[in-house]
Formats: structure tokens, C-alpha cells, sequence
């Protein structure tokens, strides 16, 4: 497996995030020609406090042709709080999407689990083949749904975002990002490289996409709290959702 590092939180956090976590980094090991990335000095992995609690978090990237950063996140604060958080940032030169994921748990189980494929393009729409692999996947029922954020309009119409409340329901979200997982790798690896007119829609699109993403103050006040405003702000536009870079 990848998870080579000598420190590793994974064993710590919750049930959820460890299957999701080796979902995601099976499929880029079995589908990608993985290569390493390297993050800002510091930033691959941070300790800090949180309230008087200790915060650890853990990141691990790599880039392919395809894809200029994988990124996965996981993170622990105490004995209250775990969270997984990914997105798969496609090179412009390629017309793909988004894949992003996210986990937030605590003592009571999962709060949240979200998923999807995003639109990155100025037009904010997949393309039919996404569209035609998507419509395709099993159909599963979840009894409680969340509310997607007011700068949410980022997200496609297969967003998938709820809240977990039992095995079935969690083996079945799980089953619908190794369905998202296995369309984007495949998909990937038989794309080509676009023109020049399409790739200044798809960086128009990502900047989009990451400035929305940079809006989530939950993620921030987290961040502010334990490191202050400078660092974070840092960590939220070179770790966390970094801007590709423009000719």
C-alpha cells in the first residue's frame, strides 16, 4: 500500500474513514501511474492544540499526467473529532472534473460524509460520458440528507451528501465512491490533452471551484483556532484547495 509513512493516524480514526481512505488509495495505486507531490515545508504533517486538545493531521499527495495534485487528507482532534478529506485536481491540459470527498466524525458516529464529481469547466457541466457512468450506478436510499453549503452550486447533480445512521446505509456510500473512484480513474487514463481554447475554460473552472471551497468558514475557524489566521489561510490555498498555476 502507499501508506508508507512512519507516523500514521489512520489506525486511530474512526471505522468509515479508515475503509474510505483505502478505497481511495487502492484505486489510485491499481488505475494511475502514481508519482510523488510535494507539499510547502511544514505541511505534510502538523501538530498542533485545539481547545486544550491535541490536532494532528496527516496529508499525502501525488500527481500523474492526468492529475496535477491527489490529495488526501486525514485529521484527528482528541478523542472528539476525525475527518477525511480528498479532491483529485485534474491538470487543465485534460477536461475532467473534481473528485472530492469528505468525512467528519465524532464520539456518536459519522455527522457527515459527502462525495462527487464536480464540474470544472466555465460552463460547470460533466461531460455525457460522466453523465451516461453516473446514470448507471446502483440507486440507494439514505434516510437522512444534508443541505449542501450557499456557495454549493459548485457540486454536480450526483453530489451525494447525508448523514450515515447505520452499517447498510455507510456500506453503501462507501460503495458509491469507489463508483465515482473507478469511472474517474478509467475515464482519466483514456482522456487526451485538450486544445488551448478548452483548457482556459477548464483552469477558469477550477479557479472557480477552489475559490468556492476556500469559502468554507467551518474549515477555517478550525484552522484559526489551532494555528492562527496567517497559517491557515496558508494551508487553505496551498494544501487545501491550491489555485493551478496560470500561463
Amino acid at each position: 500500500m502507499l501508506d508508507t509513512s512512519p507516523v500514521s493516524i489512520r489506525p486511530q480514526l474512526n471505522h468509515l474513514i479508515q475503509q474510505l481512505a483505502d478505497i481511495i488509495l487502492s484505486h489510485w495505486e491499481q488505475y494511475l501511474p502514481l508519482a510523488p507531490y510535494e507539499l510547502p515545508d511544514g505541511l505534510g504533517y502538523v501538530e498542533g492544540k485545539l481547545e486544550g486538545e491535541k490536532l494532528v493531521i496527516e496529508n499525502r499527495c501525488y500527481q500523474t499526467p492526468q492529475f496535477r495534485k491527489l490529495h488526501l487528507e486525514l485529521a484527528k482532534v482528541g478523542q472528539g473529532l476525525d475527518i477525511l478529506h480528498c479532491v483529485m485536481f485534474p491538470h487543465p491540459s485534460y477536461s475532467l472534473p473534481m473528485f472530492g470527498c469528505d468525512i467528519v466524525a465524532g464520539p456518536r458516529g459519522v455527522s457527515a460524509a459527502i462525495a462527487d464529481l464536480s464540474p470544472a469547466n466555465q460552463e460547470l457541466t460533466l461531460a455525457s460520458e460522466y453523465h451516461q457512468a453516473l446514470s448507471q450506478l446502483p440507486v440507494f436510499e439514505f434516510s437522512e440528507s444534508r443541505e449542501l453549503p450557499e456557495w454549493g452550486d459548485i457540486f454536480s447533480d450526483y453530489c451525494l451528501f447525508i448523514r450515515p445512521t447505520n452499517p447498510e446505509e455507510e456500506t453503501q456510500f462507501l460503495s458509491r465512491v469507489a463508483g465515482f473512484l473507478k469511472i474517474h480513474c478509467q475515464t482519466a487514463i483514456d482522456s487526451q490533452p485538450v486544445s488551448s481554447e478548452h483548457q482556459v475554460s477548464n483552469l477558469a473552472g477550477q479557479h472557480y471551484y477552489c475559490t468556492k471551497q476556500q469559502q468554507n468558514d467551518k474549515t477555517r475557524r478550525v484552522l484559526e483556532k489551532a494555528f492562527g489566521q496567517e497559517w491557515a489561510n496558508k494551508y487553505m490555498t496551498q494544501v487545501l484547495f491550491d489555485l493551478p498555476p496560470q500561463d
